[in-house]
Parts: C-alpha cells; sequence; structure tokens
C-alpha cells in the first residue's frame, strides 16, 4: 500500500486534523473481524494524515490493548483497574471514561497478519520518532518486508536523520529498494552501480531477480524485446531421406548453456498459437475409442492395434476423413521450429537496468571467490592451530622416547574435563578458563608422568608393546571418565568475549574462539622454542633426541629427561583439550576423535621436530579444509581422503617435511 500524506486544510488555511474515534466506529466491522484480505481499507485510510493520534491507536491495536463494549460496540483503549474491572481510555482524548466489568467487553486480537500490517504502518511514524531504537526498528522492518510505499518515506527520514549510523544503513536501504521499487530507470542503474564492492547477501539478492528470465518464442525477435540468450533447441529429426540433423544448445550472451528439447519448443509453439496443437497419445486413444464399431476403427480390426504405430495409422485415417484433428507430423513439427525463435527474455523489461545488473554482479562474485579463498585460508590456519596443540605433545614425546602413545588423546580428554571440573568452582567464565589452562596442564603432566614411570619405561625399544599397552591405558581412561562424569556432554563454557566471530565481511567471519585457540598455539609454539633452545632442560632434551648414547656420556640423564619430556608432551594435550572443549562437546570420547590426526600431524611433518609438526598441521589443516570444500556434505570422505594422502606422501618422503639432521635421523 502506498502511504501518502494529505493534508486537511481549515477554513482559515491551517493544517488540521480530526478525531480518530469516529472513523474507527464507522469502520467497527472490519477492525472486529480483522484479516490481511479485508482490512487493507482501513491501513489506506489511516495513513492518509487525515487524523490525529494514529500512531498511538496502532500501537494499542498492536499490543492488544484495544477493546469495545458488548452493549453499543464503542472502542476504548484498556488498562487494569483490579482483578474485577476495567479502566476504559477514550481514544481521542486519552482521558478517562469510566470502568467496566470484563463481561461487558471484548478484547479485539489481531491475527498475526494484521500485526505484521500495523508495523509496517508504524514505520513512517517511528522512522522519524526522537527514539534512537523506534528508527532502528522501523529499519528493521523495511528490510524484512521491502515496499514500494517506504520509497518517499525512507528518503524524508534520510534528510532528517542525525546518528551517523543510521544515516549509513537508511542510505544503503533506499538504494536496495529504489533497485526494485523505483520508477526512475537512471535511479535505478545508479543504485545498482554504487553496490558494485558491496558484499552483501541483501544486495545479491536483490539484484538476482533482475536477471531471471523465461523462454520465450516468435517468428522474429523484436529489436526492443531485452534478450537473455538465444536458444537452439537440441534436436535430432530423422527426415524422409533417413539422414539426422543435430544441433546442441548455444547461448552467445552468457556463458551458461540452456536446453530446449524438440518436444518442450514445439509445445511452447503451440502453447503461444504459432503451431498447430500435438495430439497426445492418450487422446489418440479415446478418439479411437469413441470411434470403434463392431470392432472396427475406421476398417481396422480393434484387436491389431497393440501399438502405438498401429494406433497412429488407424487416426491418421479417421484425421483424414475429417473425424478428428490430424496429427503433426515430425516433418512438420521440424519446420515450425525452424521457422521460429527461441530466446530467454528478461522478467526486466528495461536493457540498462539488466546490463548494470550483470556488471556488478560479474564484480560482486569475482569479490566473492577471492574472499572466499581467504575464508577457506583462514578455517585452515584455525584448523592447523588445533592440530598444532593436539599433536607438539605427542610430537615431543615421539622424538624424545621413540614412544607410540596410543593415550594421547585421552590425556586430551582430561585436560577438557579438568576445565569442567575448574568451572563448577568457579563461576566467573574468563577467570574459570584462565585457571583451568595452569589445571589442566599440571592434571595430565602428573598423569603423564605416572604413565611413563609405571608402564612406558618398562617397555622402551619395544614399540608394539609400548603401543599396546598405552592402547589399554586409553581404554580404561576412557572408561574411567564414564565413571565420574557420565556418559552425556559435559558443557566448558566459554567467556562471553569469546562469543560471536570476528567479521571482515559477509563472506569472511572466524570466530573468536578460534581465533582464541590461534592465539594459544603461538603462545605455545614460542615457549616451546624458547625452553629448548634458551634452557638447561631445553638443551638436555635436544641432545637425548639427537643421541641419547652420546647424552648420557656427558652427565645428562636420559630416564629422568624421558620422563620430564613425556610429562610436559601430556601436559600440553591437557591445555589442547581445554581449547577444544570450548567448541566440540566434552564426553570420554573426545580424545580419540583427534589422536589419528595428531598422528598424521607428526608423521607427515617429521618427528621430533616443532617446526615440522607446525608444518605438518598447516598443511594437513589446509588440505581437510580443501576436501571439505569440494564436498561439503561428507566430512567422513575428506578423513578418508587425507588417509590416502598421507600414505602417498610417506612413500616419497617417510621422514615427513622437516627430518631430524644428525644420528637421530638414523635411528
Amino acid at each position: 500500500m502506498m502511504i501518502v500524506c494529505v493534508p486537511v486544510f481549515g477554513q482559515n488555511g491551517s493544517t488540521e486534523k480530526i478525531g480518530i474515534q469516529e472513523f474507527l466506529q464507522n469502520h467497527f466491522d472490519l477492525i472486529k473481524r480483522s484479516s490481511v484480505k479485508t482490512i487493507a481499507p482501513v491501513f489506506e485510510e489511516l495513513e492518509s494524515g487525515h487524523y490525529r493520534g494514529v500512531e498511538k491507536f496502532l500501537n494499542k491495536w498492536q499490543a492488544k490493548q484495544l477493546w469495545y463494549k458488548k452493549a453499543d460496540e464503542r472502542l476504548f483503549f484498556v488498562t487494569t483497574a483490579n482483578h474485577k474491572t476495567y479502566q476504559l481510555i477514550d481514544i481521542d482524548t486519552g482521558q478517562k471514561a469510566g470502568t467496566a466489568t470484563k463481561r461487558e467487553l471484548k478484547q479485539i486480537k489481531p491475527n498475526s497478519g494484521v500485526r505484521a500490517l500495523i508495523a509496517v504502518a508504524l514505520v513512517r511514524f517511528r522512522l522519524i520518532s526522537e527514539d534512537i531504537q523506534d528508527r532502528r526498528d522501523s529499519l528493521d522492518v523495511i528490510s524484512r518486508t521491502p515496499q514500494q510505499s517506504f520509497l518517499p518515506v525512507l528518503k524524508l527520514a534520510l534528510q532528517k536523520e542525525t546518528d551517523p549510523a543510521l544515516r549509513t544503513r537508511m542510505d544503503r536501504l533506499l538504494r536496495l529498494l529504489a533497485i526494485q521499487f523505483s520508477e526512475i530507470a537512471s535511479e535505478r542503474i545508479d543504485a545498482i552501480n554504487s553496490f558494485h564492492t558491496d558484499l552483501g547477501l541483501d544486495v545479491r539478492s536483490t539484484l538476482n531477480p533482475l536477471l531471471t528470465s523465461k523462454v520465450d518464442v516468435a517468428t522474429k525477435v523484436g529489436k526492443n524485446v531485452n534478450i537473455a540468450r538465444i536458444i537452439k533447441p537440441n534436436l535430432t529429426v530423422r527426415l524422409n531421406d533417413g539422414s539426422a540433423r543435430d544441433w546442441s544448445p548455444f547461448d552467445w550472451i552468457v556463458s551458461k548453456k540452456v536446453e530446449l528439447t524438440s518436444e518442450n519448443a514445439y509445445n511452447l509453439l503451440a502453447a503461444k498459437g504459432l503451431a498447430p496443437a500435438d495430439v497426445p497419445k492418450s487422446e489418440i486413444r479415446q478418439v479411437l475409442e469413441s470411434h470403434t464399431v463392431a470392432g472396427k476403427v475406421a476398417g481396422i480390426d480393434v484387436a491389431t492395434l497393440d501399438s502405438d504405430s498401429s494406433r497412429a495409422s488407424a487416426y491418421a485415417l479417421l484425421a483424414a476423413q475429417g473425424k478428428a484433428p490430424p496429427i503433426v507430423s515430425q516433418q512438420e513439427k521440424f519446420q515450425a521450429i525452424e521457422n521460429h525463435e527461441f530466446f530467454a527474455v528478461y522478467d526486466e523489461p528495461d536493457m540498462a537496468v539488466t546490463r548494470a545488473a550483470i556488471a556488478t554482479l560479474a564484480t560482486i562474485d569475482n569479490a566473492v571467490s577471492f574472499y572466499t579463498f581467504i575464508d577457506l585460508a583462514l578455517d585452515g590456519i584455525s584448523l592447523a592451530s588445533i592440530f598444532f596443540l593436539a599433536a607438539i605433545g605427542l610430537a615431543i614425546t615421539f622424538g624424545v622416547m621413540r614412544v607410540i602413545n596410543m593415550a594421547h588423546g585421552e590425556f586430551i580428554m582430561m585436560g577438557a574435563y579438568s576445565g569442567y571440573v575448574v568451572q563448577q568452582f568457579i563461576a566467573n567464565y574468563t577467570l574459570s578458563i584462565v585457571l583451568a589452562i595452569p589445571v589442566a596442564f599440571a592434571v595430565t603432566f602428573l598423569a603423564g608422568v605416572l604413565l611413563e614411570r609405571l608402564v612406558v619405561r618398562h617397555l622402551y625399544d619395544r614399540p608394539l608393546e609400548t603401543l599396546l599397552a598405552t592402547f589399554g591405558v586409553s581404554i580404561a581412561l576412557q572408561q574411567l571418565a564414564k565413571n565420574i562424569f557420565g556418559t552425556q556432554a559435559r558443557p566448558l563454557t566459554s567467556p562471553d568475549w569469546l562469543d560471536g566471530s570476528l567479521v571482515f565481511n559477509d563472506v569472511i567471519a572466524i570466530s573468536w574462539i578460534r581465533v582464541g585457540i590461534l592465539g594459544l598455539g603461538l603462545v605455545f609454539l614460542l615457549g616451546l622454542l624458547w625452553v629448548l633452545n634458551h634452557t638447561r632442560f631445553g638443551l638436555e632434551t635436544r641432545a637425548v633426541i639427537q643421541n641419547p648414547r652420546m647424552a648420557a656420556s656427558m652427565g645428562i640423564n636420559p630416564d629422568k629427561i624421558k620422563m620430564l619430556t613425556f610429562g610436559l608432551g601430556s601436559g600440553i594435550a591437557g591445555v589442547a583439550g581445554v581449547a577444544i572443549g570450548l567448541f566440540a562437546k566434552v564426553t570420554s570420547e573426545l580424545g580419540s576423535d583427534y589422536i589419528v590426526q595428531s598422528f598424521m600431524t607428526v608423521v607427515i611433518g617429521g618427528v621430533g621436530n616443532i617446526w615440522g609438526t607446525l608444518a605438518g598441521a598447516t598443511l594437513i589443516g589446509f588440505l581437510q579444509k580443501l576436501i571439505e570444500y569440494f564436498n561439503p556434505s561428507n566430512t567422513l570422505a575428506a578423513q578418508t581422503y587425507m588417509i590416502i594422502f598421507i600414505i602417498i606422501f610417506i612413500q616419497f618422503r617417510p621422514r615427513g617435511l622437516i627430518a631430524l639432521k644428525g644420528r637421530a635421523a638414523q635411528a
């Protein structure tokens, strides 16, 4: 509906508005039984500008505060005086107009459709309201239900708006409405061109309808027809001489090809009245049945009409006798199609508008493709940081001790549960997460030391037995977690400042949790590099990694280093568990979801090398996201392809991306 403000002039020439009560009473039946189909005249008159108090009335009606007396059907606003009586408010004056019991009154409850119309009507008033929230709400309504009637109202509001953010939003919304509803072609084109760098989904959803088209046919295409593409039907027609002619669909305006079968092409001709209608098989049967006399049709025994060709021959005889419309032969169909031009015509009649839309959408699509690649890269980096945190402890343990620790995933699980337990005692999520990191490190460090002292140290240089033993420990730890915490997932709640996403534009966005994990991964990378390169423990660890026997001969205790290194690797896994638990379900199976990726990261990167682990995590993270991008509906397939890739990779580079140097490389 068009919002038109029509002033009412008094005798002295001043603009006056009259009360709304009388108008409402005259349309009482429409308001009482309001529906979307019947209430439109009431809204059109309310929005005319003749009446005062329209905004207040609409607000009360929307809030279901509009009642009427059953005795005289007089409308009032109603507030509750006490539990037995209601206070009546005069609609025109706003003054108290007595009280009434609930039995004397009837409430008018607009349905959802009418409430939506009320919200649209209120836009006119709220766009120029002094309350900034009212103006924001009005823009929300316009965004959800764009209408041509909003154009002049929005232009007026834009001139009066003082808030810079709202002015920007109004201007953008005004241009979107201009594209859809403006009657001035140049205004539409300027609005379309203004969005050539805008990646908003609302822009694309506004421009795409301008390029919808439908297939049409004519003897000759007119010059003023806004053609989207020329279509040549895909035909294979047998001619009388037995030869065949084939056409492939082609398109000289856009690269997308359109197929139009010969059958559909001829049906379109018939629908347009450019060719006689074809006779369907069902109609042939009906005609034959209606002309069956004594078991024969046109002198042919019905028993012989057991195929389409025989029935067509009998029908042709009836057609020759003028008893049925003739069947159009394939040759005639072919000729009719040849004599006409098939094309897709834009629903938008203005050629300049569609050209502008095509150019703008092409620019936007190029930008979207570029930013999609950037978003994919950010997702890869985010996933790589998770894999790095999960695998770095395993890389250190594997590098120093040559131990395949199948319980590494359970240390991740223990870290996540440690964070959950901390949050049961500390309600502040920020403080609890800050404390959960050292607590998880301490718990899993001690668990790792205990595992190394009780199990692993007795199985050095026996990899198969170590694998089986740690696998048994893994199962035991999972069952222990189930006994303590149950089988239901436990929440590890992130602080409010980690909610939401870091949004660059409508294409690129990364959750703050992933950003936090990336930061945590960088902290651990720098911390481990400092420990290994600038501390005595790091020096001794590197010595044991490169040559355990030589390190022992230099006074280093390899058993102690192995114990501490195993504990360090387990502690880092616990910290990774806290990070992973912020976005994954904390269950007893949490670690098993990451153990495979952790081993893949270590093998790909190179055993015992931090930089190799980082490189392996980056490669696997990027590759997995790339596979998921091309096959988003099947994550299991992505993991399968990853395993195949790793198998092939190991064949060509068995020591990983960054192999150790020195004697350790020969071990």
